[in-house]
């Protein structure tokens, strides 16, 4: 018995012989003589090479099939990116593989996992239908990123956005705020030299200027809060109270010198410090506070003592002048009946003669 198999051309055969491959068929119609054994596959050259239930390395030692097919092999530390006719086609994972090439040209690129950024033959326009497959990793535009590969050490990033494959391989990127930031020291208790507790409040301002240095040392923020602690304590515990309220403007400029000193060690630059505060015991703002009104009430009475002397001075100088000169007098004197009369609401005369006379004998001269 036999029969006819015709293959269209976009099919090709496969002729198998009591179930073993015997050769590989074109475009045409075939017998197949069915009483002898022989059986054929017909199969889409659209597709990859498969014929169920039969292995792909059964058909590789045909010269004439292997012209007409790209045969991939992928280790188990790679990924193979297909390509049919420009377009991406999708991912091959570790396995073998044969395409036909008949139909449309095949592009393979290998990506090796164990380097798992992505290279520039990766297109990042198919990134997204590479989902699964990669990781995405983000540094801000205020940050810079350290990339490490199984917590080793890399290279240091800028900011972006980072594609990686996903693999044995595991990808960190560990970023570092480049913002200013601010440290605040509270309520502080402190000694000073004279045995007085008080409390300060104290900021500082500072930067990053090595992502490395800082990520290196564990918890910064709090061992720059310790170091400043210590620099205030050195400061403070060597001057008296009213030492330190007297020269309080010149504490920043002492912490700022002791951080430039200690700042290379924490990869920081310190912009700025200040005092916010100096928060005495209830008791002392008492007596300072009585101090205080002591000296300006003091000051109020030298003020007072000073302009009476000099109130007094000025009418000795006017007397002695009005003594000199009787037109002065005269003018002086005038001068005060004028002020009288404008605090008068009518004069009385009485007596003989005119008007004029008895002015002159009122406010005349003797």
């Amino acid at each position: 018995m036999f029969n006819k198999v015709t293959i269209q051309e976009d099919q090709r055969g496969l002729l198998f012989h009591k179930g073993s491959y015997a050769r590989y068929l074109l475009p045409e119609t075939y017998t197949v003589w069915s009483v002898l054994g022989q059986t054929v596959a017909v199969v889409d050259a659209a597709k990859p090479l498969a014929v169920e239930g039969k292995a792909l390395k059964g058909f590789l030692g045909d010269a004439a099939l292997l012209q007409d097919v790209d045969v991939v092999d992928v280790a188990d530390s790679e990924l193979v990116l297909r390509y049919e006719d420009g377009k991406f086609a999708g991912v091959l994972t570790s396995g073998q593989y044969a395409f036909w090439n008949v139909m449309r040209a095949n592009r393979f690129v290998r990506v090796d996992l164990g380097d798992p950024m992505l290279s520039d033959e990766v297109d990042a326009a198919i990134v997204p239908k590479l989902a699964g497959y990669v990781q995405g990793l983000e540094v801000q535009a205020h940050e810079t990123g350290l990339l490490y590969y199984n917590h080793v050490l890399q290279r240091e990033l800028g900011p972006g956005k980072y594609v990686f494959w996903r693999g044995p391989v595991k990808v960190e990127v560990r970023t570092t705020d480049l913002r200013q930031q601010q440290l605040d020291l509270l309520g502080q208790e402190m000694m000073t030299e004279d045995k007085i507790t008080l409390r300060l409040n104290f900021v500082c301002q500072y930067r990053v200027t090595d992502a490395l240095k800082v990520l290196q040392i564990r918890s910064m923020e709090d061992q720059l809060y310790v170091l400043l602690q210590l620099i205030l304590r050195e400061y403070v515990g060597t001057m008296k109270l009213d030492e330190l309220l007297r020269v309080k403007e010149e504490i920043a400029a002492f912490v700022m010198s002791r951080l430039a000193e200690k700042q290379a060690g924490y990869g920081v630059e310190f912009v700025s410090a200040g005092v916010k505060d100096i928060i005495l015991p209830g008791e002392i703002k008492d007596i300072l506070n009585t101090v205080l009104y002591a000296e300006k009430k003091a000051q109020a009475n030298l003020i007072t003592r000073r302009e009476e002397t000099a109130s007094t001075r000025s009418l000795l100088n006017t007397a002695k002048l009005m003594d000199e000169n009787q037109t002065l007098y005269r003018l002086k004197e005038l001068e005060f009946v004028e002020k009288i009369c404008e605090k008068i609401g009518h004069i009385s005369l009485t007596g003989g003669g005119n008007m004029l006379e008895q002015m002159n004998a009122l406010f005349g001269k003797k």
